[in-house]
């Protein structure tokens, strides 16, 4: 049994700082790099890229709308051609700090607000997915399980990976709690741990009403951003190799 362990990194900005890169990529095997557009900056992706070829990890651009002030989470509406030509701009700009670091990009992941609203629509998915294809046919997407981006990639040819969230609660269509609900988040990493195995185990997602929704995850992400997130990573790799899951990097086989 394989699953890759996924984190948002290289999130800080200028003189401004988040998260904790380095205790995260001594732990995951899969590293979602911003490009600019919602967090991060060319130095913070260089030096992003630097530690996750030092410690192993795999890297994907973690493509926005452009929102800085936002941190990404806010809702736009941005022509289907205008949004494309802005992915294939990030992705561009992460390849080629990538290749300056005798590195490869593997894999796109959108983030925040962009992600939630290509999640519940096909064109927003399609658009997504046309940009990857556009850049590099052989990019792997990284996509919510039960998604309208899943069903947008694979229509597209590409290759998809299904994630779930350890962080996060689930509503009953498999769409994330609201972060305005207070029951969005899971608290603590061994609860993060329990809601982790139950989904693998069960090969569902589990919604706060206890509904039921298959799935073929192959990876599962902590948020960087979270207070909890070197802990709850750490739990979550001791725990699930323990329970006999290889950790792996996206495209392992």
């Amino acid at each position: 049994m394989k699953i890759d362990l996924n984190a948002d990194l290289g999130e800080s900005f200028g003189a401004w700082r988040m998260g904790a890169d380095a205790e995260l990529l001594g732990i995951v095997s899969s590293a979602n790099v911003a490009c600019g557009f919602h967090a991060g900056d060319p130095l913070v992706m260089r030096r992003t890229l630097r530690l996750a070829r030092e410690r192993g990890v795999g890297v994907g651009a973690h493509v926005a709308y452009p929102d800085l002030q936002g941190f990404g989470r806010r809702p736009m509406r941005i022509p289907a051609e205008e949004l494309e030509a802005m992915l294939i701009y990030q992705i561009g700009a992460l390849a080629g700090l990538a290749t300056a670091e005798g590195m490869r990009v593997g894999h796109v992941k959108p983030h925040g607000a962009l992600n939630n609203a290509a999640c519940a629509d096909l064109e927003l998915a399609r658009t997504v997915c046309r940009a990857m294809a556009a850049f590099d046919k052989s990019l792997i997407l990284l996509a919510p399980a039960l998604s309208q981006l899943v069903v947008a990639g694979r229509e597209a040819g590409l290759a998809v990976v299904e994630e779930l969230f350890a962080d996060r609660a689930y509503l009953d269509d498999g769409q994330l709690v609201p972060r305005s609900r207070p029951d969005a988040m899971i608290h603590g990493a061994e609860a993060s741990l329990a809601h982790v195995r139950r989904m693998l185990e069960e090969g569902s997602i589990v919604s706060v009403n206890g509904k039921r929704l298959p799935v073929r995850a192959g990876s599962v992400c902590v948020h960087g951003d979270n207070a909890e997130a070197v802990a709850t990573a750490r739990r979550l790799r001791d725990g699930l190799q323990a329970a006999g899951y290889a950790i792996a990097g996206l495209g392992a086989g």
